[in-house]
């Protein structure tokens, strides 16, 4: 008798399918003698168009998938890291975080303009505080708008000249072979990433042995050592949908390097730190740096965007 296909819940988004299907190589190759079955769930998220902190933030797009997992209609759920609230959900783990995509923010604009050759008042899609606080440093004569869909639909409002251009996670366009589109690809002195992004997930139930054991066997380690930084910076800060927050951590031997960001998203004050730790305590590396941080003043500006 054949063992049990483990189902694998994901979003329908043109993206989402895409990350199960990078999600499910891996697993394949790692551990041939398990079969899979995909199984797609819309989220709220998906549902509706308005802005993500008018909806209940980042995790309307896990809470239906965390929910099939949790009443056993999926066994593995897969998600964009940086969509995961930092704080677990009970009965829930992170069994596997794949190894990482670029991490980078990318511009997609109409004729390959990049943002410096963008005319002032020119629109920039954004539903993101962190990239509308780190545009408006950059460029505050542009208008930040607010703008929802998958990438899909956030690229066609650019050819239609709804906007001007937008930004988006160069981890998606690369997943869907479009990197092509990008006019700019932002590095970190410019903007940081959201903490986790360009990471995927794959999150089991906690009293699921054999599966969490078998999910495991695709995590990677330096990735796995990077993102559990920059969500402890995350989770100390308290940030969510509201906050302008980003971080990204990059491993070199056995140091970890911590940049981090606090700002404003309507452009005004930024604070930003970087931190190097040991590879072995991600965790407090995290933690040090928000609180620095936070004493030199980001925690009143946290309370005004609260």
């Amino acid at each position: 008798m054949s063992p049990r296909a483990l189902i694998v819940g994901t979003r329908g988004s043109r993206l989402a399918l895409r990350q199960a299907e990078i999600a499910l190589a891996a697993l394949h190759l790692a551990v041939p003698e398990a079969t899979f079955e995909l199984r797609t769930i819309r989220t709220a998220g998906d549902r509706s168009a308005a802005s993500l902190s008018e909806i209940g933030g980042r995790g309307v797009f896990v809470i239906e998938l965390e929910r099939a997992l949790l009443e056993r209609e999926i066994d593995i759920a897969v998600h964009s890291l940086k969509d995961l609230p930092v704080e677990e959900t009970a009965g829930l783990a992170i069994a596997a975080v794949l190894a990482r995509e670029d991490p980078r923010d990318a511009l997609v604009s109409r004729h390959d303009v990049p943002l410096a050759g963008l005319s002032a008042s020119a629109a920039v899609g954004t539903g993101s505080p962190r990239r509308a606080a780190q545009l408006a440093a950059l460029r505050g004569d542009l208008r930040i708008a607010d703008i929802r869909g998958n990438v899909d639909t956030r690229i066609r409002k650019v050819e239609s000249r709804e906007y001007d251009a937008v930004v988006l996670a160069a981890a998606g366009l690369a997943r869907l072979g479009w990197t092509k589109r990008a006019a700019e690809i932002f590095d970190f002195e410019q903007m940081l990433p959201a903490p986790g992004q360009g990471a995927l997930a794959v999150q089991v139930r906690t009293d699921d042995a054999d599966t969490f054991g078998t999910v495991l066997a695709v995590d990677h380690a330096e990735t796995r050592v990077a993102v559990t930084a920059e969500r402890a910076f995350e989770r100390r800060l308290g940030g969510g949908c509201h906050a302008a927050i980003a971080a990204v951590a990059t491993v070199s031997g056995e140091r970890l390097r911590l940049s981090g960001l606090i700002g404003d998203p309507e452009g005004g004050r930024m604070f930003r730190g970087e931190l190097d730790g040991a590879v072995d305590d991600p965790g407090s590396l995290g933690l040090r740096l928000a609180q620095r941080l936070m004493d030199e003043g980001a925690s009143e500006l946290l309370e005004a965007t609260a």
